[in-house]
């Protein structure tokens, strides 16, 4: 948004901010921030940076304990969320010895894997379009049925307008939209942020279940827009006496919510991925693209998928996104292709699986990663027996069927997956072995807790033993 520090603080002159806030992602995912009055925003701000504890933000509890905060002045936003008039930067951790920028960082991660595509030769830019579901509630209490959760989160008879029947809320008209002006607004307050929305509806689950999608943007800015977004739709939500989730299932028998990412790269001003006479108008470059990622699917669902809560979702025969090959029609297929993406600027494809609990520096980086490792090596996806299929997994013989590459069922088995199949992601320094170990320690402590915690649906069924 800014260019250097002198065009912020005139900004800052002009518009009456008082206020700063400094954001940052630690390696899961969340937001944290510091304020600072606006007579702090200047010159020292930037060469000296704002010392906070990193280890307290999930980094390295060694290396991370002294960090810096330094603003990133293309992040610049105003806060729609805050009663004072609040400037919102994001920002680069850097050493607070070296000022350079941490390898710890995810944000950094995210940039440098953006750095190692230009490094590589293949392409100038990589361009992505997150796509995001997510349940707005009147209010939410854990229960044992579906049922039950529903009329504790606002059912389909909640609120004013049209009931809606079950399983059939996708695209519905105005009268039956109980959510849309909620919606439009939280449009409004990201496109004020900078954010390009394409489209929003409400989505086929209940009680609440809502899309927004985003335009292409490059990789960076992809993961500051998700971050952007979801602090609009909890922000907005609970202004109006109402609750966000972005959790992956949150109702046991509703549609689970993803965060697929549509992706692109190009070069010269040219889409890579586009070539009119390949399936789907998807060139030869895309197809090794897409041989990398499905290859390495099940390492990657560690990654963008990092929490036991997300194999809820990505559970077989309910056309979630569990298998691992490519398609224009099935919608189990770890990676769909539009099939309206079929003229030079649209050409593209999607990968399903990744869900909101993952880090989206993290989960743009691994992507990336892995498919510029697919055309490296030249993965043929359909010489690796990864698609495309069209067909209906059920028409399918049983041979056939049999040969089809599951993702992931659970954590555990993508945690193990990662650890054996992690080279990829070294390539030219853009992910660290060290940190990934500790990213895999967390994982299986998470895992392990749930274990030990007995579960209420456990407790229905058992408890009269």
């Amino acid at each position: 948004m800014f260019p250097s520090i002198e065009v912020a603080q005139l900004h800052v002159r002009e518009k009456g901010y008082r206020i700063i806030d400094l954001k940052f992602s630690d390696l899961w995912g969340r937001w944290h921030q510091v304020t600072i009055p606006a007579s702090q925003f200047g010159e020292r701000l930037m060469k000296e940076g704002l010392c906070f504890d990193g280890a307290a933000a999930g980094l390295d509890s060694i290396r991370a304990e002294d960090m810096v905060l330094i603003p990133d002045l293309s992040s610049g936003f105003r806060d729609p969320l805050r009663e004072e008039p609040t400037l919102t930067f994001i920002c680069f951790t850097h050493e607070a010895d070296t000022r350079r920028r941490s390898s710890l960082d995810p944000r950094n991660i995210a940039h440098k894997a953006e750095a190692h595509l230009k490094e590589a030769g293949f392409a100038d830019h990589s361009l992505w379009g997150p796509g995001f579901e997510f349940y707005i509630l009147d209010d939410l209490a854990a229960g044992s049925e579906v049922n039950e959760a529903a009329r504790q989160g606002g059912g389909p008879a909640a609120g004013p307008g049209h009931p809606l029947p079950p399983h059939d809320r996708h695209h519905p008209p105005l009268r039956q939209a109980q959510l849309h002006d909620l919606l439009a607004e939280i449009c409004l307050e990201l496109e004020g942020m900078g954010i390009q929305v394409r489209c929003h509806h409400q989505e086929v689950g209940g009680p609440g279940q809502c899309a927004i999608d985003t335009s292409l943007l490059p990789l960076l800015e992809a993961g500051d827009a998700i971050q952007m977004v979801k602090y609009a739709v909890k922000g907005a939500a609970r202004r109006h006496g109402r609750k966000a989730t972005f959790l992956p299932k949150p109702f046991s028998g509703e549609a689970g919510s993803g965060m697929r990412f549509h992706q692109m790269l190009y070069k010269g001003g040219k889409n890579l991925f586009y070539d009119p006479g390949g399936y789907g108008s998807l060139s030869q470059t895309a197809l090794w693209c897409i041989g990398g990622l499905l290859k390495h699917a099940p390492a990657l669902l560690a990654i963008t998928n990092p929490s036991t809560h997300s194999f809820r979702r990505l559970v077989p025969d309910f056309e979630a996104p569990v298998n691992a090959f490519f398609s224009r029609g099935n919608r189990s297929a770890a990676i769909r292709v539009p099939r309206n993406a079929d003229q030079p600027g649209k050409a593209r494809f999607a990968f399903g699986p990744p869900d909101a609990t993952c880090n989206p520096y993290l989960a743009l980086a691994a992507q990336l990663m892995a498919g510029l490792d697919g055309i490296r090596n030249r993965i043929d996806p359909t010489a690796e027996g990864l698609g495309p299929i069209d067909a209906k997994l059920l028409t399918l013989d049983e041979d056939a069927r049999a040969r089809i590459r599951r993702l992931p069922t659970s954590l555990t088995e993508a945690c193990i997956a990662l650890e054996a199949d992690m080279d990829f992601l070294l390539a030219g320094g853009v992910f660290d072995r060290g940190q990934l170990q500790d990213f895999l320690s967390h994982l299986r402590a998470q895992d392990a807790d749930l274990r030990d915690r007995p579960h209420s649906y456990e407790m229905a069924l058992n408890f009269d033993a």
